[in-house]
């Protein structure tokens, strides 16, 4: 895990880029938008929204999850609680603010369509947690920590 604001900043980094291209695609798949979007607009969406989650993750949603993380009553030093709820806490917050994202992605390429803009959200944010939650405990998260550790970490070990 991240000891310093360079790391964290480092971290973020890589955790947005695997989260946003995994969820890019979900989404475009499960909108079927593959053949409506241009490669050009594929590009577009996931600079976009690597730029909105950096900086969401940065200075909204990270800051927000690490307070509630540590104003939680449990044993701090048990690592894997530390994670697994900072992990649960950042994917409500990044799911509630980036399917705002996708719903604008998705109003622009697509048209606003039948539904409501407060079912699209809903049914847009549902679909995100769905899918965002496991990808975030089972795959992304330790396959970035171990990434991390391995190549961030194991670089400031050598340098020191």
């Amino acid at each position: 895990m991240p000891t310093t604001k360079k790391e964290n900043l480092y971290f973020g980094m890589v955790m947005c880029v695997g989260m946003v291209v995994v969820m890019t695609f979900y989404n475009i798949v499960i909108n079927d938008l593959l053949d409506t979007i241009s490669l050009t607009g594929i590009l577009v969406q996931l600079i976009l929204g690597f730029i909105v989650a950096l900086l969401l993750e940065l200075f909204i949603v990270g800051p927000v999850a690490h307070k509630m993380v540590f104003s939680l009553p449990f044993d701090k030093s048990k690592g894997l609680y530390v994670i697994l709820f900072t992990s649960l806490f950042m994917v409500v917050g990044m799911v509630c603010l980036m399917s705002l994202f996708g719903l604008g992605m998705t109003y622009f390429f697509d048209g606003p369509g039948e539904s409501t803009l407060v079912e699209n959200y809903f049914s847009i944010a549902s679909k995100n947690f769905i899918f965002a939650l496991p990808l975030q405990l089972v795959i992304m998260g330790p396959f970035i920590r171990f990434v991390f550790a391995k190549f961030v970490k194991g670089q400031a070990e050598t340098v020191h």
